[in-house]
């Protein structure tokens, strides 16, 4: 049976994936991180873990299988509580068990399993293509400091023969002097146009204004008010009540889902097989929505299973 497989393609899709009466496969979302001593790169990533605690079923990995080997979801069952079997009697005589692309398990002495995650694939589909790279520490040269080093051992100083030659250089300083004074009254001038023609803009864009606000538009036949009420389900938990070829049929489960009580049932659109796909309710919180599934199993479908996925 390929259920290591199995389970890596539903790690690409959902954060939990559970193998009922062995424990579930669970992910957490982790940042792009560099290594201090390395300075390597590496992008985000799904962090895999397990949970041996978490042993129900929630029917997924079942009709996925089922799906897959198209076989009825019963037979499914019955494969998945076989193969865990096999894995507890390795487990138990010392044999560790290799998931491939996934994980390795081995029992410890005090008889608990022990999982060791695999980092052969990333399962975050938007880092799709990304690899860990490598990039040297970048040297930054501080010229001030050198500049500052070299003036220090270095000084500047005038002889008496280089000092008798800077007497022209005062009647040149006079000049520049008179000229920086001519350019400041210039600049002076053109600063007054400029403010005379801000003022200008000013008191045009006010009358423009007053005549907007005088105006007065008359609509003779205006359209009469629409109020629309759109209630979006929230949650991306979906407990699911079946999947159908044809539409109708779809609708006629939903009615009666709701005749029976399951206000929240819906349709949650068409799968990746272009079956119309009817949900119990849709839920944010995890917990509530395995209480609900079991709920419904209990009372009134024993095939409904859980779809994790946001619509």
């Amino acid at each position: 049976m390929q259920l290591d497989q199995y389970i890596s393609d539903l790690l690409y899709r959902y954060e939990c994936v559970i193998v009922p009466g062995f424990g579930a496969f669970l992910t957490q979302y982790q940042s792009a991180i560099i290594h201090e001593s390395t300075k390597a790169f590496y992008p985000p990533k799904k962090k895999l873990s397990f949970n041996a605690q978490l042993t129900d079923t929630d029917g997924l990995l079942a009709n996925y299988i089922a799906t897959k080997e198209m076989i009825p979801h019963e037979d499914a069952n019955t494969k998945i509580a076989s193969y865990v079997r096999f894995l507890f009697d390795n487990l138990h005589k010392g044999t560790p068990i290799e998931f491939k692309n996934v994980g390795s398990f081995k029992m410890s002495e005090e008889n608990t399993l022990q999982f060791e995650p695999s980092y052969h694939l990333n399962y975050l589909t938007s880092s799709f293509g990304l690899s860990s790279f490598t990039s040297p520490q970048i040297a930054r040269e501080v010229y001030k400091e050198e500049i500052a080093a070299i003036e220090e051992k270095t000084p500047i100083a005038f002889t008496p023969e280089r000092r008798a030659s800077f007497g022209w250089m005062k009647y040149a300083a006079i000049a520049v002097i008179g000229l920086g004074m001519a350019g400041f009254g210039g600049f002076k001038y053109l600063k007054n146009i400029e403010e005379h023609n801000y003022a200008a803009e000013q008191e045009a864009k006010t009358q423009v204004d007053e005549k907007i606000q005088q105006a007065t538009f008359v609509i003779e036949n205006p359209l009469p008010a629409i109020t629309l009420d759109l209630i979006k389900p929230k949650g991306k938990y979906h407990v699911v009540a079946g999947a159908f070829r044809i539409q109708e049929n779809a609708e006629k489960r939903i009615q009666q889902l709701q005749d029976k009580g399951y206000t929240k049932a819906r349709l949650v659109g068409v799968n990746k097989f272009g079956l119309h796909q009817v949900v119990y309710g849709s839920y944010s919180d995890a917990q509530e929505a395995l209480a609900i599934l079991r709920n419904v199993r209990k009372e009134d479908n024993k095939t409904a299973w859980l779809d994790v996925r946001e619509l």
